[in-house]
């Protein structure tokens, strides 16, 4: 069965696009609250203050968080498929929950299931869409994920806002979460195929170094992978003060339910829309650079937002967050995935995932606090800087790759990183004789019997390239030995004789 498999987006095409379909609808069930939530809180329990009314986002994202990191340690065991599928069967009484809620704590309760079953449904596609496409295309592969999720999203809160402004703000708006839900289970129940043997497939040929601890590297030792983590949680939290407190700011400029259904709508339709490119983007361009562009744009958004009130304005900013989150989202889950073996894969975009939805309540928490306190002004301002200091500790902490976890890289990668002052290392591994006979310039010659030796003098914030003669032999070793120790190696393509142009 295993020689059958195939990885690439081409080659499972139609498993990959029924994925996003289903990603649409888990995005879905989410733009059912985006624009209505605040209002549904004051006008049908007379809930008034912003720490209350934002406790909806605090128990989802706190649910999510948890839902996604046990969803990525338990996808190995019981099948991604399966997990989807609880994750459906979840969500399907939470909009008839919304609807007859007989006081405000059960409607909490109800996003304490919706944060579960989106951690259940979001994550178990996401991991999916990477079993299937493999290393070459996983950047366009998460930025059509996104792309359908949240565009589903925008759409979903422009419609619940303008049925909530034309019919009121009950019962109507959650049919939407009815229909959506219902379909979302029937296509995965029908159509959806579990995607573990594809792991066993990528993971005979993977040669990148499995983690010691997973949940600690992820979350604070591994300097890639942290510095993904943070900005993830930070993204969550700006999105969460978003969600909960734009409209209220939007209400207190008198705007109806149909102009903010527009304005809340578009930061997660251009957001959608974006990914479509940004995915790409992502494996082309340098990961660094994107995230740190995206969390700046988005900061600098949230700041503007105290200082309009025309609705064009408006609009605009609500633009420019959505494509600072493009920038940032595909690229999270793809340098995620890049850092990590494929049987790891999952427990770490779980851990990443964890942290990043618990944004999602710190961002609620703080917000409301902030909001009761000093005013809602202050709380943005609060969130732009936290999201300004982000895109710092990516700039500063998160090294840069150069490779995209191909078994070796080209000496015109090489040249052009070294052109632009990458910090990188090449080591020559073979014996001193054949360095003598001819070299790359600037390599450090260490053989390969002397590498493990030779480990303590590196410094870890090097990128290394290991090469010998032709290359695939003892460059591939010495390569192999340096990721085992926790550095960013990769051997040379070509070797030596492709540098000096040796025939």
């Amino acid at each position: 069965m295993a020689e059958n498999i195939k990885l690439g987006l081409k080659e499972n095409w139609k498993q990959f696009t029924l994925l996003v379909i289903v990603n649409a609808f888990v995005g879905g069930m989410i733009g059912m609250e985006r624009s209505i939530f605040p209002q549904f809180a004051e006008l049908e329990f007379g809930v008034a203050s912003k720490t209350a009314i934002l406790s909806f986002i605090t128990a989802f994202g706190i649910t999510k968080a948890l839902a996604n990191y046990y969803t990525g340690r338990l996808a190995n065991k019981f099948g991604r498929r399966n997990l989807l599928l609880f994750g459906w069967l979840i969500a399907i009484p939470i909009p008839f929950m919304l609807i007859y809620a007989p006081s405000w704590s059960f409607v909490i309760f109800a996003n304490v299931l919706l944060g579960i079953s989106q951690g259940l449904t979001w994550s178990s596609t996401v991991v999916m869409k990477i079993d299937l496409v493999g290393e070459k295309d996983r950047g366009f592969a998460m930025g059509l994920n996104e792309f359908a999720g949240y565009f589903a999203v925008g759409i979903v809160a422009f419609l619940t806002g303008y049925i909530a402004d034309t019919y009121g703000i009950t019962p109507y708006p959650f049919y939407i979460g009815i229909f959506i839900s219902i379909v979302g289970f029937i296509l995965t129940s029908l159509w959806v195929k579990d995607t573990r043997v594809f792991v066993h497939k990528e993971s005979a040929t993977d040669k990148t170094a499995p983690l010691d601890n997973v949940f600690l590297e992820t979350t604070f030792k591994n300097k890639t992978l942290s510095s993904v983590t943070q900005a993830g949680l930070v993204n969550n939290l700006n999105d969460g003060m978003i969600w909960g407190l734009l409209p209220i700011v939007l209400l207190s400029l008198n705007y109806n339910n149909e102009n903010i259904g527009i304005i809340t709508a578009i930061y997660p339709t251009v957001w959608g829309i974006g990914q479509l490119f940004t995915g790409k983007m992502s494996d082309h361009y340098s990961k660094k650079v994107m995230l740190f562009w995206g969390m700046l744009l988005q900061g600098l958004a949230i700041l503007l937002i105290p200082f309009s009130s025309d609705f064009y304005v408006l609009a605009s900013i609500s633009a420019i967050l959505g494509l600072g989150t493009a920038l940032v989202y595909p690229t999270f889950l793809s340098a995620i995935a890049q850092a990590t073996s494929p049987r790891q894969r999952a427990e770490s975009i779980g851990t990443f995932r964890l942290w990043r939805d618990l944004g999602y309540a710190f961002g609620a928490v703080i917000s409301g606090i902030t909001a009761d306190l000093f005013g809602v002004e202050y709380a943005i301002f609060l969130i732009g800087g936290l999201t300004i200091i982000s895109s710092l500790i990516i700039k500063f902490r998160m090294p840069e790759q150069i490779k995209n976890n191909k078994e070796c890289i080209e000496v015109n990668e090489v040249k052009q990183a070294l052109q632009a002052n990458k910090k990188i290392q090449i080591i020559d591994v073979r014996s001193k004789e054949e360095y003598e006979q001819g070299h790359i310039p600037n390599a450090l010659n260490i053989s390969l019997q002397d590498l493990k030796d030779s480990i303590s003098i590196f410094d870890k914030k090097n990128q290394f390239v290991t090469a010998c003669g032709k290359g695939g032999g003892r460059s591939a070793e010495g390569a192999k030995l340096l990721k085992e120790y926790g550095l960013n190696a990769i051997w040379l393509c070509g070797g030596t004789n492709k540098w000096l142009n040796i025939n």
